[in-house]
């Protein structure tokens, strides 16, 4: 059983958030409260059903040990008292999920780097079938989506693509696509039917906001250039796109994809804050970086976590050994989320067991 005091804990912090939010908070605390009282409120949500459901097993029990009460009435209190156990156990269960620790960027938005790696123009192709996928999920999840960059290949494919998924929660589910990715199948230009192996590689950096990064403009090196690619006159004329390099940690980003130089900048230095965010919340969290090592891996864009192989329909996150054969489905991103809520179910079983077996 959950601890009373925790629980009442977490009730009372949640009631003094409330309070200060009322009391008309503003500027930079006003984000952070607000930011805790979007992730507290589905947990009071769940402590408030599990409390409740607490009572009416009591409200049995007394009925069931009060010797006045008629054999029909204690009858009936046996049959809640036995539906009011499955409930809680189901609502401690459920909560003990919502109290685990979570990771910070969470509940951020995502930024998606998708490359084509080795297989020249398939591995492009297969590139922007990953983009069309995740595309189609956001939708399906009610979240936003901007194509920040875009690198098309000859053939329409990928050669590198930024996508910029805004949404409450899209890092915590999509920071599982990190790594490497493999397609297995019979690519259009090839004429003798053999099947080709092909890779593309994903990055998933939460998106940080400015409370979560501070840049100073000494730190910064602007350069502009002219556009190249698809453009036509204006590609010549104009000295639209922008290089973004943060001296002190030699992180560099490019943007060309808008006409104006403004909004190429702001773009970049979205980017530039997301991987910066990212790269300090690895160096002064080894715990957390350890802890995704252990199921869902490190991220590295080395690492291969998924295979698509087209001849036999099938779909593998070598992760958490699950094969979907409904690969079609998956790929247009309609069933994606039975790939990755299977990888979440596991993350919090694994953090669960963890947390048991040191109490």
């Amino acid at each position: 059983m959950i601890p009373a005091a925790k629980l009442d804990r977490l009730s009372d912090r949640f009631s003094q958030i409330e309070a200060e939010l009322a009391s008309g908070t503003g500027g930079a605390g006003f984000v952070k409260l607000s930011k805790e009282h979007a992730e507290l409120a589905p947990v009071i949500e769940a402590v408030n059903a599990y409390r409740h459901a607490l009572r009416q097993m009591a409200e049995a029990d007394t009925i069931i040990n009060d010797p006045s009460s008629d054999s029909e009435m204690r009858t009936l209190a046996e049959e809640e008292r036995g539906e009011m156990k499955e409930l809680v156990a189901k609502l401690e269960h459920e909560l003990q999920i919502q109290l685990l620790p979570k990771d910070a960027a969470d509940s951020s938005s995502a930024i998606l780097e998708i490359r084509a790696g080795t297989g020249g123009d398939e591995a492009a192709l297969f590139a922007g079938d990953l983009l069309k996928m995740y595309t189609r999920y956001a939708q399906l999840q009610g979240w936003k989506t901007d194509l920040m960059s875009l690198s098309e290949s000859d053939l329409g494919g990928v050669k590198e693509a930024v996508l910029e998924v805004a949404g409450q929660g899209a890092f915590a589910k999509l920071k599982f696509e990190s790594g490497g990715h493999r397609v297995q199948r019979v690519p259009e230009t090839e004429a003798g039917g053999r099947i080709h192996t092909s890779a593309a590689t994903v990055a998933v950096l939460p998106e940080a906001e400015d409370v979560d990064v501070n840049i100073d403009e000494k730190d910064l090196r602007i350069d502009v250039y002219r556009a190249s690619g698809a453009g036509g006159q204006h590609v010549n004329k104009t000295e639209s796109a922008v290089r973004i390099t943060h001296i002190p940690t030699g992180i560099v980003v490019a943007m060309q994809e808008e006409k104006s130089q403004h909004k190429n900048k702001a773009k970049a230095m979205k980017i530039l804050k997301a991987k910066m965010f990212e790269a300090e919340r690895e160096r002064v969290d080894s715990a957390r970086a350890a802890e995704r090592k252990g199921l869902v891996g490190s991220g590295d864009r080395s690492e291969r976590i998924r295979t698509y192989n087209f001849p036999q329909g099938r779909v593998t996150d070598h992760r958490i050994n699950l094969t979907l054969y409904k690969l079609d489905k998956v790929i247009a991103g309609d069933e994606l989320s039975d790939v990755i809520d299977a990888l979440v179910a596991e993350d919090q079983a694994t953090r669960l067991a963890t947390l048991e077996a040191d109490d």
